[in-house]
């Protein structure tokens, strides 16, 4: 079998290219896709507890822990205890978070704008029916 005649090689090649082409974009303005994408995670008005973000993200505590820390470090962010769970801190936006957080929105609705133009609604849809069935086989562990 040839790599590019498997499901998960076009996933990956797709992902790595989108991935490519909002660090590119997200570099522009200072900061990288990984940033972006925890932005558009956080709750604007709440917070967002940092243990429901990985899940959320698909991402790993080990680097959205580092992401979080260079977050704060630039001053995207701001860690404040939970006031409904003592034990937790809810991550929540400052004023430059707000801002980077809005070309992120505006970067991700351009370009499924982009591709809602040349890929039809129902093409669309079977996409995204296929990859929600890739997930629920994945989480059910029904591949291994």
């Amino acid at each position: 079998m040839k790599p590019d005649e498997t499901i998960d090689y076009h996933i990956r090649w797709a992902w790595h290219t989108i991935q490519r082409m909002y660090n590119e974009e997200a570099n522009k303005y200072g900061f990288s896709m990984s940033t972006g994408y925890v932005l558009l995670n956080i709750d604007v008005k709440k917070g967002t507890p940092s243990t429901q973000l990985g899940p959320r993200m698909g991402m790993e505590s080990t680097s959205l822990s580092r992401t979080l820390k260079t977050m704060e470090k630039r001053g995207l962010i701001k860690r404040k205890a939970n006031p409904e769970d003592g034990r937790s801190v809810l991550i929540h936006l400052t004023p430059l978070g707000e801002k980077k957080r809005e070309i992120s929105k505006e970067k991700v609705l351009q370009f499924n704008k982009k591709l809602q133009q040349i890929i039809s609604k129902k093409k669309t849809n079977q996409f995204i029916e296929v990859i929600e069935k890739l997930k629920q086989v994945i989480k059910e562990k029904k591949i291994y």
